[in-house]
């Protein structure tokens, strides 16, 4: 008798279907991106209503969010996840360790653009460009931490030793980022307080300005998604060159030795 295969179990058939679905919007997360940023744009600046207290300047509230989201929570944590990933002996590998440098240098880009934005928008409602508020200190100390991570993997060392220095330094650094999500709390400052949930999922904002709120941390999300994945490329690009330098300087002083 002649037994077929089984028929995959739904839940098999499911996730393959996730996985493939998934992979789809990573390789097509580019021009997805594009599509999203320039919706919020467009809704955020010709559809939304201006606010009864900020006017126009609220229109900020579609971007400053957004990139703070992606600085803090994930890229960091994603950065944080590869680089206890790289430290676990059974999971260490090069891969993790070039996803961990390659999000944090897209993280102080989004970080950079949250430090920026943020003082667009403190300069009319505070007065001031920049004051040392509790929030502000904490995130510019965050960025200096992932800065000197970045010049960290430019210092000459051995690979191996140099991506655990960094695995480290990049755990170290992300005890920071609670100290910023919770800095509004624990300190009285100039920064106010949760502006978007109150107690839980209770929005502050409905209609149009909620909507197109939301869209922003889809499309920024995506951008992320997409610089984080072609920065990894041109990293893995680079490893490939630099190791193949490395096996040719071996094999020219080999050759030179039995001349």
């Amino acid at each position: 008798m002649v037994r077929g295969r089984a028929a995959p179990r739904p839940v098999q058939v499911l996730a393959r279907a996730s996985v493939v679905s998934g992979r789809a919007l990573y390789r097509r997360s580019g021009p997805i991106a594009i599509v999203l940023v320039a919706l919020t744009v467009w809704l955020g600046l010709w559809v939304t209503p201006p606010d009864e207290v900020q006017g126009n300047l609220v229109r900020l509230l579609y971007l400053h969010p957004a990139v703070a989201w992606v600085a803090l929570y994930l890229a960091f944590g994603l950065a944080a996840l590869s680089s206890a990933l790289y430290l676990w002996p059974r999971t260490r590998s090069q891969r993790w360790d070039l996803l961990a440098a390659s999000t944090v240098e897209v993280g102080v880009v989004f970080l950079t653009l949250t430090l920026a934005t943020g003082m667009l928008w403190g300069r009319p409602a505070w007065g001031v460009w920049w004051t040392w508020d509790a929030r502000l200190t904490s995130t510019a100390l965050l960025e200096l931490l992932y800065i000197g991570y970045i010049a960290m993997r430019r210092v000459p060392a051995d690979p191996h030793v140099r991506a655990r220095r960094c695995a480290v330094l990049a755990l170290l650094a992300a005890l920071d980022v609670p100290i910023v999500h919770y800095s509004v709390q624990w300190w009285n400052g100039l920064h106010q307080t949760d502006s978007v949930l109150v107690g839980g999922f209770h929005f502050k904002i409905h209609g149009s300005m909620l909507w197109t709120l939301l869209l922003s941390f889809v499309a920024m999300s995506f951008v992320f998604v997409w610089m984080v994945r072609r920065r990894y490329e041109l990293a893995m690009r680079e490893s490939a060159v630099a190791d193949a330098a490395l096996d040719g300087a071996v094999l020219e002083r080999r050759a030179e030795a039995l001349r």
